[in-house]
């Protein structure tokens, strides 16, 4: 990962963040670092669908697969 001084970021941070990949960078104060700037993430609706034509679905979803019997029939 990338360390850069506070002085330097604050010269350069809008040319830094078009730059930015995607472990990020160190802001350091003094030698210590003191931030981190990490590219914000993929929005999820990058995954829908992602799984299509992989999964496989095989019987009934909408029920659990257990049996149970109607409280009715037990009186």
């Amino acid at each position: 990962m990338k360390t850069i001084g506070a002085t330097e970021f604050r010269r350069r941070c809008l040319a830094l963040f078009d730059n930015l990949d995607a472990e990020g960078l160190v802001i350091t104060k003094r030698g210590k670092p003191v931030a981190q700037v990490i590219p914000y993430g993929q929005p999820c609706t990058d995954l829908i669908g992602s799984l299509r034509h992989k999964i496989r679905v095989r019987g009934d979803i909408l029920t659990t697969g257990s049996w149970s019997a109607d409280a009715e029939s037990q009186v």
